[in-house]
């Protein structure tokens, strides 16, 4: 399954980005708070963020800041992507 946003992400030539925290959260550690439901990475950065049943939101925040469409999951054994602009998994 994909969208539009995806398109780039499906190339065989396209790398998945270098995850900038394996430790969680990189916004909500950056100010001291480790309380998240699930974890995102961004397909385009690489940026770790939590999910939009956590406190901070900041996958759904870093999606619409940076315009950056796509995230999948970063947690164990899930790999399915989310599509911030469709509002659906691709």
């Amino acid at each position: 399954m994909s969208c539009p946003h995806t398109a780039s992400f499906d190339r065989p030539s396209w790398t998945e980005p270098t995850p900038d925290s394996v430790e969680g959260c990189y916004d909500c550690l950056a100010i001291n708070e480790n309380v998240w439901a699930h974890l995102r990475m961004c397909l385009t950065c690489g940026h770790v963020a939590c999910c939009d049943s956590s406190p901070h939101r900041h996958a759904a925040l870093h999606a619409k800041e940076r315009d950056h469409p796509v995230m999948r999951s970063f947690e164990p054994g899930e790999v399915w992507r989310w599509c911030y602009p469709d509002d659906d998994i691709v």
